[in-house]
């Protein structure tokens, strides 16, 4: 799944929606949090806090696990 296109769906009154990476997807979102330890550079260098939390709830829902476990994968924990 497109994350841009399911953040501007889901949050389409957040502006900063439109700083996300045009072709980045979920699974290289979850690739980037096991490989980089920038997540910002892979969702788009103008996205916040906020941002990156709602895609990390959304990716854990896909996942089915715990937001804790992307969160800590996130860390490096």
């Amino acid at each position: 799944m497109n994350i841009k296109q399911f953040y501007l769906e889901k949050y389409p009154k957040d502006e900063l929606g439109n700083e996300i990476n045009e072709d980045i997807t979920f699974v290289q979102l979850l690739d980037n949090l096991y490989t980089s330890d920038d997540v910002y550079d892979c969702i788009g260098q103008g996205c916040d806090s906020i941002i990156r939390e709602r895609l990390f709830t959304q990716l854990a829902i896909e996942l089915k696990k715990p937001y804790d476990h992307i969160y800590y994968l996130w860390l490096g924990k």
